[in-house]
Parts: structure tokens; C-alpha cells; sequence
């Protein structure tokens, strides 16, 4: 019993230091605009399918794509606050502010962030709830 106590509190020991295997393969620090590309866009988390050799390959891939598609609604919430912002922005200044012009940008974009909003759910109704063989 006393053996398992050490094995215990070496552990603790280790876990308070820090692992060195943790610390050799920590992810180096993003920069402030890849951060922003992995807040806004989700290709980063999925692995390409037709880039695969074999069989064991693919069926892995689609795995790790079904898998990782739980992600997908964070991302949903986000674009769909960016189309409320850009379609709000674009009433405060056709509306309040009179400027033509930059109301028509702001609803461009509110624009392309709805279709961003319709091509994040197709992926996740594909990914989360159709079977892929």
C-alpha cells in the first residue's frame, strides 16, 4: 500500500512541474490572425477525404469529419450573430444615418454571412446526421 501512496504522490509531484513530455510537444502560440481565421472559419478542424490512399484511410478521415462536426453550431452562433450585426449595421445607416452607400456594404455582408450561415448547417446536417459508409 505504501508503494501505491508514492506512485501517487510522484504524480502530483510530476502534474505541478509540468510533464516534460507536455512541455516538448506544447503547439507554439498562434498569431493574432490565424487565431482570428480559427475563430471565424472550421476547415482548419476537418481532414480532406479525396486526399486519402486506401480504404482504412478514408473510413478514418470521414470518422474524424463526423467527429469533429460537433463543433460546427459554435460556429453557427457565430456567423449567425455576424449576419444580425451586418444586417443591424446596415439599418443604423440607411435608416438613422442616411449613408447609402455604407448601408450597401454592411448588407452585402450580411448578405455572404447568411450564405456562410446555410454552408456551415449543410455540413453539419451532412456530417452529424446522415450515415456515410
Amino acid at each position: 500500500m505504501s508503494g501505491h501512496g508514492d506512485h501517487q504522490d510522484g504524480n502530483h509531484h510530476a502534474h505541478r512541474q509540468g510533464h516534460p513530455a507536455r512541455r516538448r510537444h506544447a503547439a507554439p502560440a498562434l498569431t493574432f490572425s490565424q487565431l482570428l481565421y480559427r475563430f471565424l472559419f472550421f476547415d482548419w478542424l476537418f481532414r480532406d477525404v479525396s486526399s486519402t490512399r486506401t480504404l482504412l484511410e478514408r473510413h478514418a478521415a470521414r470518422q474524424h469529419n463526423r467527429k469533429m462536426s460537433c463543433y460546427l453550431p459554435v460556429y453557427l452562433r457565430r456567423w449567425s450573430f455576424l449576419t444580425a450585426f451586418d444586417f443591424g449595421l446596415g439599418l443604423l445607416f440607411e435608416k438613422v444615418l442616411q449613408a447609402g452607400v455604407l448601408s450597401a456594404w454592411f448588407f452585402t455582408w450580411s448578405c455572404v454571412t447568411f450564405t456562410g450561415l446555410i454552408v456551415i448547417s449543410v455540413a453539419w446536417l451532412i456530417l452529424a446526421y446522415t450515415r456515410i459508409p
